[in-house]
This record gives C-alpha cells, sequence and structure tokens, in this order.
C-alpha cells in the first residue's frame, strides 16, 4: 500500500502539532506523562516567582510550580505539582525562598514531623522568607553607619595630632633609630675587640684552666694547709683570749686592792675621803687665799712697790 505525500504531510503535520502543544505544556508546568500530586499553597506577595519555578526540599528538586491564581482574598494560590515518589507530612510548610541576588524565586519544603501525609488535592501552609537583598539590607545600613562613625573618629584623631605633634613623633622615631643604628656600630666594634683579642682571651682561658688543674691535682695539700692554718688561727686566738682575761683578772684584783685601801684610810686619798680635818683644812686655805687675791687686786701696793727711777723702797 503507497502513502501518498498528503497523507505524510498530515501525519508530519500531526504529530507536530503534538509536539508543539506537549512542549507548551512541559514550559507551563505541566507533565503529561507524569501522575504528580498536586498540592496547593497560598502567600501574599509571590514577587519573583512563576510557572515552572522548582519546589526543593534541602536542595533537591521534587516537584515545580504549576499554576499561580488570584483567589478572593487578595493572596496568590500557587498550585504544585510534586513526584509522587515522595510523601509529603501534613504539617508541612512551603517557605517562599530566593534562591540568587537576581531575585530569583523557589519554593523550599520544611518537611514536618507528621505521621499524617498530604494527599493529592490538599493545602500546605505558606510562608515568605525575605529575599537576600532585604536580608543583607540591615547588614548594609549597620556597614554604613559604622563607616560614618569611623570615619568620625579618624576626622577628630586628625585634628586632634597637630603639626608639633607629627614633628616630634617623626623625631621620636628618628631618634630611635639612630640609637639603634649606634648600637648595631658598638655591637660591630665589641665583635672585632672581642675577634682581635681572641689569642689572648684563648691564653687567659688556658692559664685558668691550668691553675684549676693544679688546684684540683693538689687538693690534698691545699685542704692539709687549710686545716694546719685553722689549727694555728685557732691557737692564737686561744692564747690571746687567755692572756686577757688573765690581764683583766688582775687589774680588776689590783683595783678592788686600791677601793679596799682607801676604804680603810691608808694614803692620801683615803685620808681625804675618811678624815674631815683634811677636807676642813683644804677648805680653809682655800678660803684664806681667795682673801689674799681679794687684798693683792684691792690694795697692790701693800705688796708690791717700785720705782722707775730708783728711788727709795717703801
Amino acid at each position: 500500500m503507497k502513502i501518498t505525500n498528503e497523507t505524510k504531510v498530515g501525519i508530519l503535520a500531526t504529530v507536530a502539532i503534538a509536539v508543539l502543544v506537549i512542549g507548551y505544556s512541559f514550559l507551563k508546568g505541566n507533565d503529561v506523562f507524569s501522575s504528580e500530586r498536586l498540592f496547593y499553597t497560598s502567600y501574599d506577595n509571590v514577587e519573583g516567582l512563576v510557572v515552572s519555578n522548582p519546589v526543593l526540599v534541602n536542595g533537591f528538586q521534587i516537584g515545580r510550580v504549576s499554576k499561580l491564581s488570584l483567589i478572593k482574598s487578595g493572596k496568590i494560590m500557587a498550585q504544585l505539582k510534586i513526584n509522587p515518589d515522595y510523601d509529603i507530612p501534613i504539617n508541612t510548610i512551603a517557605r517562599l525562598e530566593s534562591t540568587s541576588l537576581l531575585g530569583g524565586k523557589a519554593i523550599v519544603f520544611a518537611i514536618g514531623n507528621s505521621n499524617t501525609y498530604a494527599e493529592n488535592g490538599d493545602t500546605l501552609q505558606g510562608n515568605i522568607e525575605q529575599n537576600l537583598m532585604q536580608q543583607v539590607k540591615p547588614v548594609q545600613q549597620k556597614a554604613e553607619q559604622m563607616v560614618t562613625r569611623l570615619d568620625s573618629i579618624l576626622t577628630s584623631l586628625n585634628n586632634t595630632i597637630n603639626p608639633e605633634f607629627q614633628s616630634n613623633f617623626n623625631k621620636s622615631f628618628a631618634s630611635i633609630a639612630n640609637i639603634l643604628h649606634t648600637l648595631e656600630n658598638t655591637t660591630q666594634r665589641v665583635d672585632g675587640m672581642v675577634g682581635n683579642q681572641n689569642n689572648r682571651l684563648t691564653a687567659i682561658f688556658a692559664n685558668v684552666e691550668s691553675i684549676s688543674g693544679n688546684f684540683k691535682s693538689n687538693n690534698q695539700r691545699v685542704s692539709n694547709i687549710m686545716a694546719n692554718l685553722e689549727k694555728v688561727t685557732d691557737q692564737v686566738a686561744r692564747s690571746n683570749f687567755e692572756q686577757t682575761v688573765h690581764n683583766a683578772d688582775k687589774a680588776i684584783l689590783d683595783l678592788q686592792t686600791a677601793i679596799n685601801k682607801v676604804n680603810s684610810g691608808q694614803g692620801s686619798i683615803g685620808k681625804l675621803v675618811n678624815d674631815d680635818s683634811l677636807y676642813n683644812n683644804l677648805n680653809n686655805a682655800s678660803k684664806n687665799l681667795d682673801n689674799l687675791m681679794i687684798d693683792l687686786k684691792a690694795h697692790p701696793k701693800r705688796y708690791v712697790s717700785f720705782s722707775v727711777f730708783g728711788g727709795k723702797k717703801d
């Protein structure tokens, strides 16, 4: 049986129309070859949400938006087509979230913990989260306020640091740099001196080591010498101390003897201490001498006379 060209053209046109219808339905979010379940949810604002946007669970797509319609309450009803392989608990929340800074939207399922699962045609609770720009805006405002405050602080600091302070500050840094440079030069000189005297230092250390070696080898002798010296000093100290004590005892004995003689009235001091007549005689002699000196001052001619020209003395 021969197929005419007209038949071929008709079949081709039918296939093309079918493909066109199927493709248009797919673009609208309808899959004519699958038995997807329908769920519904509503939002106050669906800006950025369009048909065929994905339905996600933890970033994994389980469905898509198939239809958006305005209802009497003023809300937007979204029809969702979900893969029947996944069970959705009845208390699942369908959040409308932003997926990019450009405003792209998706519906993200926050899977509930209910043991009852939603049936085909059920309505899920909807929730709208702020998009990324709205979330970033408060942070941007805080950043702008912080930058403003920082600029004010820097301005105040710049006004506080006058040119004189800046000049002194620069001079201080320059002085510190000069000190460090001088210290470096001094260190280099010390290193040079140590390098030049290296041989002498080596010889000195060798001599010190030799002396310490001699001390070590003659340790017993040194110990004996020190022991003998300690013995001699102990004997000298003991003898001197004994002699000093003996002399002190003798001096105390002599003093006691003298005191006994004084108390017994022996000697001049004893008589002076014990005999009142001697004291009285001395006292009278002192008075007479005092009277004599007074009369001598009052009448010197009674006792001394002289003549300038060799005249006759009285």
